[in-house]
């Protein structure tokens, strides 16, 4: 069924606020120090819906992101095939459509995260390298903090 120009409009404030609203409350689920096995399935059921939310109404810059929430949750949870998946789909998609910045920094980081817990040393270490080069490149002091921060965390 092909979407009209009112179905976007319709449905656009309300796949936004969902989308964020998942996209928060998978953070949350991931700083909470312990979580239970329920809370895990709803951590990556909320990730994909999230990242579905901004299927439909976002552009690739979210799509990116929404991959890069998925790889970390599965990276979180020790899931090594499934968060290499998203990590390597959100670097496509940064590729694909010209997204660097803060973004690209972080699927690197992506990247680098997942080949950590599937045990390629060497894959990790790669990746942590273009992460440090893209940062070197991010524009804003505190997106380029985070970053390197956040690459100590591997």
């Amino acid at each position: 069924m092909t979407k009209t120009i009112q179905d976007v409009e319709q449905w656009t404030p309300f796949h936004r606020q969902t989308a964020v609203s998942l996209f928060n409350q998978v953070w949350d689920l991931m700083e909470k120090e312990a979580r239970t096995e329920e809370e895990d399935y709803l951590m990556v059921h909320k990730a994909h819906a999230s990242r579905y939310h901004w299927n439909e109404i976002g552009e690739p810059v979210h799509f990116s992101r929404g991959e890069w929430q998925i790889s970390r949750v599965y990276a979180v949870l020790n899931r090594p095939e499934p968060s290499l998946y998203h990590a390597k789909r959100n670097l496509a998609i940064c590729l694909e459509h010209g997204i660097g910045d803060f973004d690209l920094a972080f699927a690197y980081e992506a990247l680098a995260r997942a080949y950590s817990i599937s045990g390629k040393q060497k894959l990790k270490e790669d990746y942590l390298q273009l992460a440090h080069e893209a940062a070197a490149h991010i524009e804003k002091e505190g997106d380029k903090n985070l970053v390197l921060n956040d690459l100590e965390t591997i």
